[in-house]
């Protein structure tokens, strides 16, 4: 395979916690006293997902293709915008190899909804070679502090 038609992707993604709102992550939503605050459903998961793809095919970051300034974002939900930046890969003829994915909060534990997760992202970027991992900040810093929560995001595609 040419060199050119092979890229990596790097996203990442943070929001604190806020009362009042759901906890979605990966399209999924958690059961949890606080959810993320953000413009959209603040899926910090889907943003770095969406960071990643978007970046390792030479597009703008997901701020300038969702701005928070536009009331067409308000609360959507996060896969509708994986959904756009998927259709975006596809205009310039990317496919997806794969994704690997990495969520830091101190709670609640999150393994159990892992597989939800990725059928949902799977069955919008159609393919199944997703990781989604889960981790602690071993309280150190905001993330720690439980005050919210970071992701981070790599992927390879391929012309």
């Amino acid at each position: 395979m040419e060199i050119n038609k092979i890229r990596t992707g790097f996203g990442y993604d943070v929001h604190k916690f806020s009362t009042g709102r759901k906890l979605i992550l990966g399209g999924v939503e958690i059961p949890h006293l606080t959810g993320l605050s953000g413009h959209s459903d603040a899926d910090v998961l889907l943003h770095a997902i969406c960071d990643s793809l978007l970046g390792a095919a030479g597009f703008d970051d997901i701020g300038h293709q969702f701005p928070n300034t536009n009331p067409e974002f308000k609360n959507v939900s996060s896969l509708v915008l994986l959904g756009k930046c998927y259709k975006l890969l596809k205009s310039k003829k990317w496919k997806i190899a794969n994704i690997d994915a990495m969520v830091i909060l101190e709670e609640p534990k999150i393994n159990r909804y892992i597989p939800e997760m990725k059928k949902r992202i799977s069955s919008i970027i159609k393919t199944e070679n997703i990781s989604i991992k889960a981790t602690t900040s071993e309280g150190i810093g905001f993330v720690g502090k439980k005050q919210g929560c970071q992701a981070y995001s790599t992927c390879l595609i391929y012309k």
